[in-house]
């Protein structure tokens, strides 16, 4: 045992152990002795102190409605100068995509969190025990103020694994839209530029952006239940075009896309893929 805790074997295997001892001409036991060892101190394992990094369980969440799951990020605004950003604070319905509140600051901080979530539910009206609040891991995101919140309020904290983007899918998407937009600048001069350019963004993308997600419907009409009579109307002028052209519909009648019933983060594999895996 004092040989195998000695630095210079304390992260080796036994037949390491054995293979080095008899190269220098030594015979101290079998490697199956070693083992037989180790176990009987329960050492059959690291035996460094190492950090073990907890195991962080997949995040899945179901929204079936808006209101149910909100997704809520930080993006950075490049300033006037190198170094210098403003962040942009995001918080979207994940069933709708209709972004429920945002703001502009000069700092990352949990206090500013916590008003912009506390100010959104208030705007929205929902009732905070049914609502999940899911985010990654950045300090605004884990702050005690934040959690202290959702806390008081009832809300259901829901956190993305360390280093795994796509645990946030909603909110990244939703970034990658705004600084593609045609209208976005490279830079911003003051917080004021950031916030009157987000004051023109975020209307657009809720009342006109069609989004592809749900139906190229608009975010605002999917979040207020206006989605369906947009339906109807797609439904008409179709059927009027089928029934002028039937021709030129060569595979089935045309049907207007739908809202999706269910919108998953990190939807569960169905039973028989699952199955199949493990067994196949």
């Amino acid at each position: 045992m004092e040989l195998c805790h000695s630095s210079r074997f304390m992260d080796k295997a036994p037949p390491e152990i054995y293979a080095t001892m008899l190269d220098e001409g030594v015979y101290v036991c079998s490697v199956r002795t070693i083992y037989r060892i180790l176990e009987k101190h329960q050492e059959v394992r690291e035996r460094r102190a190492i950090v073990r990094h907890s195991h962080y369980a997949k995040p899945e969440l179901l929204a079936t409605a808006p209101n149910q799951v909100w997704s809520w990020d930080i993006t950075k605004l490049m300033g006037p100068r190198k170094w210098t950003y403003y962040y942009l604070y995001v918080l979207l319905d994940i069933f709708s995509r209709y972004v429920v509140g945002w703001l502009v600051a000069e700092r990352e901080s949990g206090a500013i969190a916590r008003h912009l979530i506390e100010e959104s539910c208030q705007k929205q009206s929902v009732k905070p025990e049914g609502l999940i609040i899911h985010s990654d891991r950045g300090p605004p995101m884990i702050s005690k103020c934040v959690a202290q919140l959702m806390g008081d309020l009832g809300i259901t904290k829901s956190l993305s694994r360390p280093h795994v983007s796509n645990d946030n899918p909603f909110s990244e998407a939703q970034f990658k839209t705004l600084k593609y937009c045609p209208s976005f600048p490279g830079r911003f001069g003051s917080p004021q530029d950031a916030r009157a350019f987000s004051c023109q963004f975020f209307p657009w993308y809720n009342g006109e952006h069609r989004h592809g997600g749900i139906g190229y419907y608009t975010p605002e009409a999917v979040h207020y239940g206006k989605a369906q009579g947009f339906y109807q109307t797609r439904a008409t002028a179709l059927n009027a075009a089928y029934a002028k052209h039937p021709e030129r519909f060569v595979k089935k009648r045309p049907e207007p896309s739908r809202v999706p019933d269910e919108v998953w983060i990190n939807a569960p594999k169905p039973e028989a893929e699952v199955l199949n895996k493990i067994y196949f």
